[in-house]
């Protein structure tokens, strides 16, 4: 009668599966590749029982390590400066070109798949056991599925830059249609959406649906005379009417494109009030979407503080005290406590001043 120990194929097999599971879960729940690598350091930690890990992500084209995600038990670090990525170690380099380490309290794999996309390592420290075969063979289990779960998410990273591209463009095209000019500040203000986001607990989706609307949320506007639109004076009821009309209409335009129905609401109701006097459908609080509170705020910010032909410019100062006016009325006050708390923070704040024209 056989003794099982740690060398068994059973529970050999049992760790594989459970590999596989780990990662399989991991891949589920993260959406850009440098969320998976800070998450993968951890889950290598605790699976190889490992005292440090470390994920090497190579940059496609300039054939070098792009990015760099470490944990040492304690905290998770992105490293992706290039004096930082400069310090890597002749070691850490020789498995990113492809090659294998195996040591006593030392690992390092590189991960393949067309060609090598980065590598993988776990330490020990000297005073804990060495690593064993069955260690290596777990860790090359891992970044096995590894290099399918970070190809498939470059892969994701790749079509969603192809797709904002292509909504840059329909909505450039757009604004030419009807002879406005082209905002200049389409980067700028996705930099904006996208910390604001975050500090509203966001996912990366609902980011990116709410990037998008902010490109798209003018199209309907192409059925509105450009002298309205460019119209000094007050508005009389039947033009103010007709501007009304321009979130159904702008909807009604993208609502054949499939991947974009998701950004369908927030275009429908970024003109809503939090009070319920907004339009199109007077809806209040949590009715409207996060994603549409969001940019009420944003697209106001960036009204009032760019040149209109109905109005004088404000200063950032006055425009964010505009914001905090009328918060609970028009606006969301959680999004105006979470943007005005940003404008606090230099890096923020030059993202603010940069959407002056």
């Amino acid at each position: 009668m056989s003794t099982k120990n740690s060398l068994t194929p059973t529970k050999k097999y049992r760790q594989i599966l459970s590999a596989v599971h780990m990662v399989y879960r991991l891949v589920n729940s993260t959406y850009n590749v440098q969320e998976l690598a800070l998450r993968l350091t951890r889950l290598l930690c605790q699976f190889i029982k490992a005292s440090s890990s470390t994920v090497h992500i190579l940059d496609k084209k300039k054939k070098r390590v792009g990015l760099v995600a470490i944990f040492d038990n304690k905290i998770n670090i992105l490293v992706t400066k290039k004096k930082d990525l400069a310090n890597i170690s002749a070691k850490e380099k020789r498995v990113a070109e492809g090659y294998v380490v195996f040591e006593k309290h030392f690992i390092g794999l590189p991960m393949v798949a067309d060609e090598n996309i980065g590598a993988i390592f776990v330490k020990r420290k000297r005073n804990e056991p060495p690593f064993s075969e069955v260690d290596k063979e777990m860790l090359s289990v891992l970044a096995e599925q590894s290099v399918t779960a970070i190809r498939n998410l470059q892969l994701y990273e790749e079509q969603q830059r192809v797709i904002l591209s292509s909504i840059e463009f329909i909505g450039k095209l757009l604004q030419r249609c009807r002879q406005s000019p082209v905002t200049p500040h389409t980067s700028v203000l996705l930099k904006i959406i996208k910390i604001l986001g975050k500090k509203l607990g966001m996912t990366q989706e609902e980011i990116d649906c709410l990037h998008y609307a902010n490109v798209l949320r003018d199209a309907g506007a192409i059925d509105v005379p450009y002298n309205i639109l460019a119209k000094s004076s007050q508005l009389t009821p039947e033009e103010f009417k007709i501007i009304r009309e321009q979130p159904t209409k702008c909807a009604e335009l993208i609502r054949p494109v499939e991947f974009l129905k998701p950004v369908l609401p927030i275009i429908l109701y970024h003109h809503e009030k939090y009070d319920g006097t907004g339009y199109p459908s007077g809806l209040k609080k949590d009715q409207i979407p996060l994603g549409a509170r969001v940019m009420a705020v944003v697209e106001a910010f960036e009204a009032m503080i760019c040149k209109r032909p109905y109005k004088n410019r404000l200063s950032i100062k006055e425009a964010i005290e505009e914001l905090k006016r009328n918060s609970g009325t028009q606006f969301d006050p959680k999004v105006v406590n979470v943007f005005v708390s940003l404008a606090k923070q230099k890096n923020f704040r030059n993202y603010l001043s940069l959407i002056k024209q």
